[in-house]
């Protein structure tokens, strides 16, 4: 027999113990999604006749770097969050989830990291 309430007792349970800093996450990464792909698609619309040595031009201009390395770096992170909430809410195996969510984080990571190792390799020393 527990000396606790019934509220401490399910105070830190539920959907509510740390929801909102990945709530939070998602929306900046989404608002910072809109205008960061518009310049990217509007970018590569423009190059579209282009050469080779045209677009690592593009590329070598230190805004253009910038902007790649924010698109892929709030892309992933938009991604990781929101596949997270799927498998939370939907794997119930629980092996099976914390499974998913290393191959998730670590695919993420990487796939990130590589892209923003290219860009910065084209961009500073290619």
């Amino acid at each position: 027999m527990s000396m606790r309430s019934p509220l401490g007792q399910v105070r830190g349970h539920g959907a509510a113990k740390a929801g909102v800093r990945s709530w939070w996450l998602l929306r900046l990464t989404a608002i910072s999604l809109v205008p960061l792909t518009l310049w990217f698609v509007y970018s590569v619309v423009s190059l579209g006749g282009a050469d080779y040595a045209a677009v690592i031009a593009w590329v070598r201009a230190p805004g253009t770097a910038l902007l790649l390395a924010l698109l892929l770096f709030a892309m992933f992170t938009h991604l990781t969050l929101g596949v997270t909430e799927v498998i939370e809410d939907y794997v119930h195996n629980e092996s099976l989830k914390v499974a998913s969510l290393i191959v998730l984080k670590l695919a993420a990571f990487f796939l990130a990291a590589s892209g923003i190792f290219a860009v910065l390799k084209i961009a500073y020393g290619g």
